[in-house]
């Protein structure tokens, strides 16, 4: 409990510091990676010490799960080809290339250490360029292909690493081995991950018990990926296909789980969020004291591998994603292939990766320049969020690299509110000829549902600043004046004790409720 203060100080710092990056309008991941190393050299600053079984246990499930709820299955499906290009063959080849600078240029490390530090730093965490992405307008496409590739290729550096560690400790893996395993791993994982969805969705419809079925989804990160783990299969594939087999089932839910899901696990990314790149920048100077040896030929080696890392992923979106639809004649966008090539960012993962290499070999030795590994590790990840994390809004902007989906997806939204408003009118006639309801219902309803369909056709229209102000927007500020003299009297009320707060909170659920429908974009 000695740490709890600490603990406490990491999590509200985190979340101002968030907050203050927000408001001003930077980019949350790179301001607090920058505090973070500020305040990593105050002196009595507790030491922030990464524990990997806390970030790959407690942290890297549910940041995944999260992202996998709120991905697009079809989209990924749509950009399989380049996705797995990232995700499995570009994360491969910068484990060897970044092996190969490390084993040339920190004298005496052996080859398999060297691709252990080569597998560590290998995978991007996309978490800040698609952070930066949306809120520069990037195109879907590439948010989609740049969330899919984080989803997956930290499944494939880890075993990855796993392979190059029992090289390294003694224990041998020859690369038909290395394979095996890789396949295994990727396999298990997916079937595990589906079975567990599968399952999961089905007493999530048994229970029909919004808060159940609330708590069950937040279990389903942790236990898919300890399940998977348990039968050395990847547990990050687990928890990514589990998020996404029950994501696109959500519509199948209560309208009351969803609404909780969402605000508990919006909630849960930017607490996660907030203290992973926070710790990156702690980890300073935990990180220095762990290196015994010169630091100038670290550095030297440390900017080599940075250098490396990232001229290896341009040349292998040019080279291997970019060149061959270029030849085949299918016109890519270089600029887009631009901005995927800088979106190189490594996280938290790659720490602990690297924290939870063994200490010693199974012949009782230390493990080979272990705090070099380390250090590196750190390096580079800190050298490719602040390079790529302050030039990559820069090179959106210069490149007029936006995406054009607002128009073709407020069109899509009109032509389906009106087809929805159809048959809604239709099932609506259809009861009412059953059984005729009491008043002005049915015209009330048939006004709902028109009102819901020109709502969306009028987004399609000129700006408000050209021709005033729509019936929409009118309905929604007078709406919402209304709302908020509605709670005025129910406050009221509860503070002369003429209801009790049992009756305020039910009513104020209401009147939340229609004030985010009130609300909505």
């Amino acid at each position: 409990m000695h740490d709890l203060p600490a603990l406490m100080a990491l999590l509200a710092g985190a979340l101002a510091v968030t907050a203050i990056a927000r408001r001003v309008g930077v980019s949350a991941p790179l301001a607090l990676v920058v505090v973070g190393l500020a305040v990593s050299s105050i002196p009595g600053v507790p030491d922030y010490t990464l524990d990997p079984d806390v970030v790959l246990l407690l942290i890297l499930p549910p940041l995944l799960y999260s992202a996998a709820l709120n991905s697009s299955t079809i989209g990924i499906r749509a950009n399989l080809r380049p996705i797995g290009l990232l995700a499995f063959g570009l994360v491969l080849f910068t484990t060897a290339v970044a092996g190969a600078i490390a084993w040339w240029l920190v004298p005496g490390l052996p080859v398999s250490a060297a691709l252990v530090l080569g597998a560590v730093i290998a995978p991007p965490d996309a978490v800040a360029a698609i952070s930066i992405g949306r809120r520069l307008g990037l195109p879907r496409r590439i948010t989609t292909v740049l969330s899919g590739e984080s989803l997956v290729n930290d499944a494939t550096a880890l075993t990855a690493y796993r392979v190059a560690v029992a090289a390294a400790v003694g224990v041998g893996s020859s690369l038909l081995g290395g394979i095996g395993m890789f396949l295994v791993a990727a396999v298990g994982g997916v079937l595990i991950g589906y079975a567990i969805g599968w399952v999961v969705h089905r007493i999530r419809r048994v229970l029909r018990d919004d808060m159940l079925e609330s708590a069950t989804g937040l279990i389903v990160p942790f236990f898919a990926y300890l399940i998977a783990e348990e039968v050395h299969a990847s547990g990050v594939l687990a928890v990514v296909v589990a998020g996404l087999y029950l994501g696109h089932r959500a519509t199948s839910g209560s309208a009351a789980t969803r609404l909780q899901d969402r605000a508990v696990w919006n909630a849960a990314d930017t607490l996660l969020e907030a203290v992973v790149f926070a710790l990156i920048g702690l980890q300073l100077r935990s990180v220095a004291e762990t290196v015994s040896a010169d630091l100038g030929p670290l550095l030297v080696a440390g900017l080599a591998l940075t250098a490396g890392v990232v001229l290896a992923r341009v040349v292998w979106v040019y080279l291997v994603m970019y060149l061959p639809e270029l030849l085949s004649g299918r016109g890519p966008d270089w600029r887009a292939k631009a901005v995927v090539s800088w979106a190189g960012m490594r996280g938290v993962v790659s720490l602990a990766a690297a924290s939870a290499i063994p200490t010693v070999t199974l012949s009782g030795a230390p493990f080979p320049h272990r705090p070099e590994v380390l250090f590196l590790t750190f390096f580079v990840t800190l050298a490719t969020l602040l390079l790529h994390g302050s030039t990559l809004p820069w090179l959106i902007n210069k490149l007029g690299v936006r995406g054009t989906e607002d128009y073709t997806d407020a069109l899509a939204e009109a032509e389906a509110q009106h087809n929805a408003a159809r048959a809604a009118r239709d099932r609506l006639d259809a009861l009412a000829a059953e059984s005729e309801p009491p008043g002005d219902v049915v015209e009330r309803l048939r006004s709902a549902a028109e009102q819901r369909s020109n709502q969306a056709w009028e987004r399609l229209g000129r700006s408000a600043d050209e021709v005033g102000e729509s019936p929409t927007a009118a309905y929604r500020r007078l709406r919402g004046e209304m709302l908020a003299a509605e709670r005025a009297v129910f406050v009221q009320f509860r503070d002369n004790r003429r209801i009790d707060d049992e009756v305020l909170r039910r009513v104020m659920h209401q009147l939340d409720l229609e004030e985010l429908w009130l609300s909505r974009d």
